[in-house]
């Protein structure tokens, strides 16, 4: 007699059901934009914006670019320091330049997981260590007070649009929390980093929408946690000062505006439009005044 088969259930299709917070959204799901018409994420504001254009917005959006072994290191540290994430998988092998180890390689990427080598391997749980022995880091990403990689929904007032975050870990009193890997956790050096990725952006449109959905106190504050990813993976916790939030607010403001009349046009300019006139840098002027 033959035994019948049996198929595995199909995962149910997500439904936007409008603003609010969807705990158990898949990465996925999320990077993909599920929301009917599209919704705007910081990262995308910030891609709106200069030193980038709404047309390399758009190509992104058209051409979802896919996992980069350059961010796999960083999604492992998640995995172990927040608890949520895709499968690490350890590839016991020095060198992957085989055609067996490609293979391998290739097909832990393609189940959804991240392969790691030993060495890698061990430095992520390292790292996670790290982090439960630095009493801030380690209290405010204590799991019995608060939950990893909620995505909140939220309609703008002044456009109408939909945006979208997924936060790192929300604490259960409403703040939110942002875990991030750095080369220097010096305090220099993540004024440069949070200049230079647009953290300042991120904070605010974090803390705007949970303040749209009524979760946040009117004092809550945007906290980030950078760990360095060499040994001995120091940590520092930081807040942005006032300028720094005011200076993200405005830059979200004209992204959003950015967007909606993109959207509304259904034109996506370049870096600039017609023909202008560029001088030299600032510093060569100086040579010759």
């Amino acid at each position: 007699m033959t035994a019948p088969t049996i198929e595995a259930p199909t995962p149910a299709i997500p439904v936007y059901t409008g603003p609010g917070v969807y705990t158990d959204l898949p990465a996925e799901v999320y990077h993909g934009d599920f929301v009917p018409g599209g919704s705007l994420s910081s990262t995308g504001a910030r891609k709106l914006l200069a030193p980038s254009c709404p047309a390399l917005f758009k190509y992104d959006q058209d051409n979802p670019p896919g996992p980069k072994k350059v961010f796999e290191l960083g999604t492992a540290a998640h995995k172990l320091v927040l608890g949520d994430g895709p499968e690490l998988v350890k590839v016991d092998a020095p060198l992957w330049n085989t055609n067996a180890i490609k293979a391998e390689v290739a097909a832990i990427r393609a189940a959804g997981a991240v392969p790691l080598k030993a060495a890698e391997y061990q430095q992520v749980h390292d790292m996670a260590d790290a982090i439960l022995r630095h009493p801030e880091a380690a209290e405010l990403l204590n799991p019995d007070h608060g939950d990893a990689e909620q995505s909140i929904y939220w309609t703008d007032p002044n456009t109408g649009i939909t945006r979208r975050a997924r936060i790192d870990w929300l604490r259960r009193d409403g703040q939110p929390i942002d875990y991030k890997t750095t080369q220097s956790a010096d305090l220099d050096a993540i004024s440069k980093t949070v200049y230079d990725h647009g953290y300042h952006q991120q904070a605010d449109w974090y803390l705007n929408g949970l303040d749209a959905l009524g979760i946040t106190a009117a004092d809550t504050e945007f906290t980030f946690i950078f760990q360095e990813k060499q040994a001995p993976y120091l940590v520092s916790v930081i807040c942005l000062d006032d300028t720094a939030m005011r200076v993200g607010r405005l830059l979200n403001q004209a992204a959003i505006q950015l967007y909606a009349n993109c959207r509304e046009a259904d034109h996506w300019p370049g870096y600039s439009d017609g023909i202008e006139y560029v001088g030299l840098p600032a510093w060569v002027e100086r040579l010759y005044k």
